[in-house]
């Protein structure tokens, strides 16, 4: 599908009383007035390439997490109260409908319509979809010069982030502009094994409650909470999952990322470069330095005396019944989507799979995999037929060592290798 064409009038932060914001610089993007084959003319005293231009409102897209969209552009929608209320700010995310380009593109500024009342925020999201089908992470756009894509590609796609301390007046947005630059180096290969941290766990309880993404939550249910939104899947979508484990490994939960926190909210530790706190070594939470040798003073990134070591807060099922934990622990989380792979999702329609030391309904439970997780799959062993939301067969995939789901619930793109 061809960029929209972008209107070279379209407006630019209209005045207000209100304060009022640019997410992107269009000078340092070189913008120009879109043509109809989708790129666009140089300006006047430029030379080079010109980028890939598209504008993108809200108006016919699926409904986001936590947003309301209308005549007046997306906003923070009203509800239940913010299960990130306990980092004293109320988020909303909006995806936008994803755009193939020209040619693979390796970077994407972007241009924000939206009148910002003090205290609020509003940015724009970026991702590349990979050669295996799955999504890079979301990158957030500066408001000073384009984002750099983890992953070079032709098909992006990018999202608002609508942000609002909790009674306070929302950021509105009416429409955005992106002008995508070529890709011009190869970024390194992706490594075959996901990443692995040890972290510790809260239960982040939180029943009737909303999420990040704009999920309510509802008694034992299966999700979790990471301190970054790089890694925060849409509303019902798990294409950002982890798996996390006891620390025996004896049990484990493969849940969707859809709330932000438990402390930070721009803390990527699993990725180096981080967004913050580059000071750390990888894989190290924020909350857990402060909590265990001071850093920051103790204090998170909102000033808060550290109470807890957390970098990961666990849902009530994904808690209690998924790991059988009885207090806050220790755990192993890998981090799916940075592996590489065969992958599967899991289709049991709200009810978390059932993970088996062996390829039967026979062998012992050994965990859970949340409905619309994304899964690798290390290969494909045959065992009992089994009936299910994907038909009958007899086809079970091991995940990790000694740890088997039915392909009965698994919605499987490219099969693994048999075990």
């Amino acid at each position: 599908m061809p960029p929209a064409r972008v209107s070279p009038t379209m407006p630019r932060f209209r005045g207000s009383a209100r304060r009022t914001a640019a997410v992107l610089a269009s000078a340092a993007l070189g913008l120009g007035v879109c043509t109809a084959s989708g790129s666009a003319a140089a300006p006047a005293g430029r030379s080079g390439p010109a980028p890939l231009v598209w504008s993108a409102t809200a108006a016919g897209a699926p409904p986001g997490g936590n947003t309301v969209t209308d005549a007046g552009g997306t906003r923070l929608a009203g509800g239940p109260p913010s299960a990130s209320a306990r980092t004293g700010e109320r988020t909303g995310i909006q995806d936008l409908p994803a755009e193939t380009l020209a040619a693979p593109v390796g970077s994407v500024g972007a241009e924000l319509d939206a009148d910002i009342p003090a205290g609020a925020r509003a940015a724009a999201d970026v991702r590349t979809l990979r050669a295996d089908g799955t999504w890079s992470e979301w990158t957030e756009i500066p408001p000073d010069a384009p984002a750099t894509l983890p992953e070079p590609s032709a098909t992006v796609q990018a999202r608002l982030v609508l942000i609002a301390p909790e009674g306070a007046e929302s950021p509105r947005v009416r429409g955005a502009r992106f002008a995508a630059g070529p890709a011009v180096a190869a970024t390194a290969a992706r490594e075959s094994r996901a990443a692995t941290y040890r972290l510790f766990a809260t239960r982040e309880g939180l029943v009737g409650g909303t999420t990040a993404n704009g999920h309510v939550i509802v008694p034992r249910d299966h999700f979790v909470a990471l301190p970054s939104r790089k890694g925060l899947a849409g509303k019902g979508t798990g294409n950002y999952t982890v798996r996390v484990c006891t620390e025996n490994l004896a049990r484990c939960e493969w849940a969707p990322v859809w709330d932000v926190g438990p402390w930070n909210t721009k803390d990527d530790h699993w990725n180096q470069p981080r967004q913050t706190w580059q000071d750390l070594p990888l894989g190290l939470p924020q909350a857990q330095a402060a909590y265990s040798d001071g850093h920051n003073g103790g204090k998170d990134g909102f000033g808060r005396r550290v109470a807890n070591p957390a970098g990961i807060d666990l849902a009530d099922g994904t808690f209690w019944d998924g790991l059988k934990l009885t207090g806050n622990a220790w755990v192993q989380v890998t981090y799916e989507w940075t592996g590489g792979g065969p992958v599967g999702t899991v289709t049991t329609s709200g009810i978390p799979l059932k993970v088996r030391t062996g390829p039967s309904t026979a062998t012992a439970e050994a965990g859970f995999a949340a409905s619309t997780a994304q899964v690798r799959l290390g290969c494909r062993a045959t065992g009992q037929s089994v009936s299910g939301t994907e038909g009958t067969t007899d086809a079970w995939y091991l995940l990790e060592s000694g740890k088997y789901v039915s392909g009965a619930y698994l919605r499987v793109a490219a099969a693994p290798p048999a075990c």
